[in-house]
């Protein structure tokens, strides 16, 4: 597996704990992986970049690019689709071009045009559109600010000084599941039904045989499930 080890660090994983207590059910510990540092500023402004290769990341489900700045500074971005070897790249403001992988800000695209990696706020990095074969839809603008339909049919307003990427994420192929290791290997947990648990481990837990609960369905901690809104 290829990978650019000045742009590779170890991170620490919590695996859903908080001072040894689990904080996060379904989580657990996954196999050793270093994290890759993306760029997701895009801030080397009207600097030509060369796609070296695409590389694989265990931390996401899509692919990187590895890119050369024609001042030799190598970066990490994320795939887009028509992204090939060789081509090159640009980030640019007042001179954009509309190629996929080219950034810039969200005033000098046209309505209707598909986006990814989005930032919320000019400078900040991205944060919208990064998963594997998600793009988003630019279908308003005025003077100062844009709509973004995401890929969830919800709609934001940003500002235009906001920079974006043409073009959608490549969806890199998805393997069948053939085991339930392989989920282990990515730090997935098992989800086992309330009902199907203790009396101490769950509120509906407990019974003999094959029981529904007895009462309405609840979180571990009793909190009711159904009939609330679950976003303030």
């Amino acid at each position: 597996m290829n990978i650019y080890k000045k742009l590779c660090f170890f991170k620490k994983k919590n695996s859903g704990r908080s001072k040894g207590k689990i904080s996060v059910r379904h989580i657990g510990n996954s196999h050793k992986k270093l994290y890759r540092k993306i760029d997701f500023l895009r801030n080397k402004i009207d600097i030509p970049a060369k796609i070296l290769r695409f590389d694989y990341d265990p931390n996401r489900n899509t692919d990187l690019a590895l890119i050369k700045y024609l001042d030799g500074e190598y970066r990490y971005i994320i795939r887009t689709n028509e992204m090939f070897i060789n081509d090159v790249i640009i980030s640019s403001v007042k001179n954009p071009i509309f190629n996929f992988g080219n950034s810039t800000i969200i005033k000098n695209f046209q309505i209707g045009s598909f986006l990814n990696c989005i930032e919320k706020y000019p400078n900040s990095g991205a944060i919208f559109s990064r998963s594997s074969g998600i793009s988003s839809e630019l279908i308003f603008k005025d003077n100062k600010f844009g709509i973004i339909k995401l890929s969830s049919s919800k709609k934001i307003k940003i500002s235009l000084n906001c920079k974006a990427t043409f073009g959608k994420i490549f969806n890199r192929y998805k393997k069948k599941l053939y085991k339930a290791g392989q989920n282990r290997w990515k730090g997935i947990r098992p989800t086992v039904r309330g009902v199907a648990m203790n009396p101490v481990d769950h509120p509906l837990g407990g019974g003999e045989g094959k029981t529904s609960g007895g009462r309405h369905p609840c979180s571990p901690t009793g909190k009711k499930s159904k009939g609330y809104k679950t976003k303030k």
